[in-house]
């Protein structure tokens, strides 16, 4: 996930079990079907339904039940994402494990008797770091701090790239108009306060695009961050201009930058030396994997579930975004095994290039534009492992009651709160654009925040017990849209940019770097204007 609006996330979660491959005791087994039952009381027939049975609400809410159950017994739901981040591994776009990753992925639907295929789309670039590393050098100073290139750094000369390093504070308006002229031709070196949560993570996006421009207006030979995350953890940042960055850009760990500063707050004179191997090159072909359960009696109709494939590479991408795609494939699994068949045809999404850009998702909007008027809602999982406790809604006040119904058979994992407003930094992001009914789920931090696109993204950081309960909430969801009978139309251009007056859509697509693809037509809706809902 390249984040979320800010200030929207839930609270924190306790910090997750040790790792099991199983709901982590039995109490938490006893825990976990109680709340589950609190659904089914008064029903408990419906439960054991026939699966030919005649949808009415009564035998759809049953089935939504049965489904939401299979993932609180065994399910290789959990060694699936065990396969994918440590056999696989990180899963940068454009790298031969991303590659791997997708015939992980159409192994897994196709082993579960999934129909699945893969669906090219371009990438608009190749950027992947091969090293970095990096010297700090001044009178009777020496030491060589670790660094990682943020994405769409470029690449230094061979054998490095050597300019004075100064302090430029948090990288404000007073801090560059204190260095002026000297900022011209030098690396900066901007500090940011330890990151505790996800609220941290907000302000550190918020706050890069500005300081970014100031550097790049200053002149400057490349931006150093002070690193955020404690123990000297190495994690990712887009540059904010994406590939259209022209300087050296890159975070440092936290102690050696910090020593970095008092020394020049000593009045120490200090060079940094940043060598830096990127491997780039032009547009290039990618891949998203599609599984699909087609519709019993309304398959034109689409409901799209998607989670990214991709993840950076610096960790193995657990939290962003493998337990999400496990998710995915075995709710799709356990619809099949089930014979569940819903109405509509529910597409599982599996999305590359989301870390450079959300391209994949951008891919496949404008591969399927013919059948958006056909796409009934289009929902993205990608705040890691934390429990959801509802949706994003888009600022369309006709959709959470519609996700209140479909969370219905597990209001007993709740309480839900959706909550209406449009947001930016995943792959709903295309469908918004296209006007399609969009969600995304609203996830408890837990330890998503300290570990975002970090070298600790690994699998421990999981909750096992909370991942298992978050499918039987996505099966619930995914069911019910499949086969309720509302449908929401897709909003015109008109309306978006409405949306875009009246919230802080637009700022957030300035801050992501795609407001631009937005004015220009690159992407979004040309037009047509449609309004009020439709009811079969």
């Amino acid at each position: 996930m390249r984040l979320a609006a800010p200030g929207r996330l839930g609270g924190c979660s306790p910090a997750p079990p040790s790792w099991s491959p199983c709901l982590s005791t039995p109490s938490s087994r006893r825990l976990a079907s109680a709340l589950l039952s609190l659904t089914l009381l008064g029903t408990p027939a419906l439960a054991q339904a026939p699966k030919s049975a005649a949808k009415g609400p009564d035998t759809s809410r049953a089935e939504a039940s049965r489904l939401a159950s299979a993932f609180l017994g065994d399910t290789p739901l959990l060694s699936d994402l065990q396969s994918l981040v440590d056999e696989v591994g990180g899963r940068a776009t454009g790298s031969p494990s991303n590659l791997r990753s997708v015939d992980w992925a159409l192994a897994r639907f196709r082993e579960a008797g999934v129909e699945a295929r893969k669906e090219p789309f371009q990438m608009p670039g190749l950027w992947l770091e091969r090293s970095a590393s990096a010297s700090v050098r001044g009178t009777g100073v020496g030491f060589s701090p670790r660094i990682a290139a943020m994405p769409f750094s470029t690449a230094t000369p061979k054998g490095g790239m050597t300019a004075p390093l100064l302090d430029a504070g948090t990288g404000s308006e007073k801090d560059f108009q204190s260095l002026g002229e000297k900022a011209k031709g030098a690396f900066l070196l901007v500090d940011q306060p330890e990151l505790k949560n996800v609220d941290d993570l907000f302000r550190e996006y918020a706050e890069s695009t500005g300081i970014e421009q100031r550097a790049f207006a200053s002149g400057a030979a490349g931006v150093v961050y002070v690193g955020s995350r404690p123990n000297n953890t190495l994690y990712r940042h887009n540059v904010s201009v994406g590939m259209r960055n022209t300087r050296p850009m890159m975070v440092m760990e936290r102690d050696g930058a910090l020593r970095a500063q008092r020394l020049l707050r000593a009045g120490k004179t200090l060079t940094l030396t940043a060598d830096i191997d990127i491997q780039s090159g032009p547009a290039y072909e990618s891949y998203n994997v599609i599984g699909e359960i087609r519709g019993s009696t309304r398959p034109d109709e689409v409901v799209v579930l998607g989670a990214h494939l991709d993840s950076w590479d610096l960790g193995t991408g657990a939290l962003d975004n493998g337990a999400n795609v496990s998710m995915l494939i075995d709710v799709a699994r356990q619809m099949k095994r089930l014979g569940i068949k819903p109405a509509r045809t529910i597409r599982f999404a599996l999305w590359n290039g989301e870390e450079q850009g959300m391209h994949g998702s951008a891919g496949y909007v404008k591969s399927h534009e013919a059948e958006l008027d056909k796409h009934v809602m289009a929902a993205s999982f990608d705040i890691g492992c934390g429990r959801i406790n509802g949706f994003f809604t888009g600022g369309r006040p006709e959709l959470p009651p519609l996700v209140d119904r479909a969370l219905e058979p597990v209001k007993g994992l709740g309480p839900f709160t959706q909550v209406d407003a449009p947001i930016v930094g995943t792959d709903n992001f295309d469908f918004m654009l296209h006007g399609v009914a969009n969600l995304v789920a609203n996830q408890e931090p837990a330890l998503y925040g300290p570990n975002y696109h970090a070298r600790s993204d690994e699998m421990d950081k999981c909750d096992p017990q909370q991942l298992r309960l978050n499918a039987a909430i996505t099966g619930a969801l995914a069911y019910g849209f499949a086969q309720m009978d509302a449908k929401l139309p897709r909003q015109s251009r008109a309306q978006l940019e409405d949306l875009m007056r009246t919230t802080d859509l637009g700022q957030q697509m300035k801050n992501f770097n795609v407001w631009e693809d937005w004015t220009t037509g690159k992407r979004g809706r040309k037009g047509g204007a449609v309004t009020g809902t439709e009811t079969r």
